[in-house]
């Protein structure tokens, strides 16, 4: 095996840090970019697959900005589209043709969006979908998955405390995922497990007259990935018909890019409202809600949706260009393509070593387990082993090779990982690490 070279130390990104941090709570402006005071990284640029922090480090990219960059950083084709957008002029509190342009790609690529809306992100996208679930039905709470993730907005800030929570005392208790949540809102959330269509058929007919929208991400993106079995979307969408809940399919990861309608086409099921954002414009900032036409065109007639910076010139014309791409060539093809021979690989070094490991969710954006077999629900993950993913996520980092420090983030593909030689670096990287996550974690053992 060829050894790869270690990254340069973090000098610059660290002293950067530190002038930043007085400037920026954390040194940044997400939350989730905070690594600690020397493992922040701050990126020089990004091309294709690949970013280069300002130490003059070059990683192979499997965060892809949590998954918005479905062809790759800077694409020419879409970079090109975005600058006639620019020529266009940006906002006008007006709206342009090219509007209904975009609409009617996302309609027929998604069946289930009947009508088309709008926004800048993924978390507008779900706010304003939930508050047009409450405005159809009446109802002012809903239904989340537990383990899914929603965005960063109070309704959808919570979570169900099941790590010592005991069945046998009901439902388990609710906790905000932040401070500042008005504490009021809490009794509006409701949380059941994935792959569990009992549990849910449960909770709605003890709470249903309350209950307006049911929330799901069938394929948890910030949770490995792990998915929900055709059975059970079947049956929840069964279940929000007899009990009058919308059901709310968040594809903001999903969708465009697991398949051209996203995870609605690959399980053969139709939202009553779904949202997207990620894969949209290849980066540019814009989201979508959508869904059936007679909840859509509440739209106006009493429900208020809006934004001054939504349908922005360059990320519509950045949007038209993706999409177009997305739809009409194989670029989805050659990406599921490179997540599998990528997965091969590593199972392939791992199934060498005798270690335990498995695979879930689709090969352009899969959980990687070191278990022989995947968790179902969050529940399941909470359970699980983490300890290897959490030892060899830095050892990959110091090799080149960028993935999420947080193993319930997915590894996600894009189209120019395909064009170099993202692939074989990746796998020598992998191997490399592996082999020293084993020996330090023997040596821990050892020493304990």
């Amino acid at each position: 095996m060829n050894t790869v070279q270690r990254r340069h130390p973090l000098a610059r990104s660290n002293a950067h840090f530190r002038k930043a941090v007085t400037a920026l709570p954390l040194g940044v402006s997400s939350n989730f970019r905070y690594w600690g005071e020397d493992r922040t990284i701050y990126v020089d640029h990004g091309r294709g697959g690949r970013i280069t922090d300002v130490d003059g480090n070059r990683y192979v990219d499997y965060r892809m900005g949590y998954g918005p960059g479905i062809l790759g950083y800077a694409d020419p084709r879409v970079d090109e589209a975005a600058r006639e957008g620019m020529a266009v002029g940006g906002v006008f509190a007006l709206s342009t043709e090219r509007e209904y342009e975009v609409a009617q790609r996302i309609s027929s690529m998604v069946p289930a969006a009947e009508l088309v809306r709008f926004s800048n992100s993924g978390t507008e996208a779900v706010m304003a979908a939930l508050r047009l679930a409450r405005a159809y039905t009446g109802k002012d709470a809903h239904i989340i998955v537990e383990g899914g993730y929603h965005g960063i907005f109070d309704s959808v800030l919570w979570y169900a405390e099941i790590e010592d929570w005991d069945p046998a005392q009901g439902e388990p208790p609710v906790e905000a995922d932040s401070e500042g949540i008005p504490a009021v809102l809490k009794r509006l959330a409701h949380f059941t497990p994935l792959n569990d269509a009992n549990y849910l058929e449960d909770l709605l007919k003890k709470h249903h007259q309350d209950i307006g929208a049911f929330l799901i991400e069938p394929m948890m993106g910030n949770c490995c990935s792990i998915t929900a079995t055709r059975e059970y979307v079947q049956a929840a969408r069964e279940l929000c018909d007899r009990f009058d809940v919308v059901m709310i399919v968040d594809e903001v990861k999903t969708g465009f890019r697991v398949a051209r309608g996203g995870v609605q086409e690959l399980m053969g099921f139709r939202a009553d409202l779904c949202t997207f954002a990620k894969a949209v414009a290849n980066g540019y900032p814009i989201s979508v809600v959508a869904g059936r036409e007679d909840i859509m065109r509440q739209v106006g007639e009493g429900v208020v949706h809006g934004g001054t910076y939504t349908c922005h010139s360059v990320s519509l014309a950045a949007a038209e260009r993706t999409l177009q791409i997305l739809d009409e060539t194989d670029a989805l093809d050659t990406i599921a393509d490179y997540g599998l021979r990528l997965q091969a690989g590593i199972g392939d070094i791992l199934d060498a070593r005798g270690i335990d490991h498995s695979f879930v969710g689709h090969p352009s954006m899969g959980g990687l387990f070191f278990h022989a077999q995947a968790p179902s629900t969050y529940r399941d993950w909470l359970e699980s082993d983490y300890t290897f993913y959490d030892a060899l996520a830095p050892e990959l980092h110091e090799l080149g090779v960028l993935c999420e420090p947080d193993s319930r983030e997915p590894w996600f593909i894009c189209e120019a990982h395909a064009g170099d030689d993202s692939l074989a670096s990746t796998l020598r990287a992998f191997e490399q690490a592996v082999d020293s996550t084993c020996e330090k974690l023997a040596g821990q053992a050892a020493s304990a």
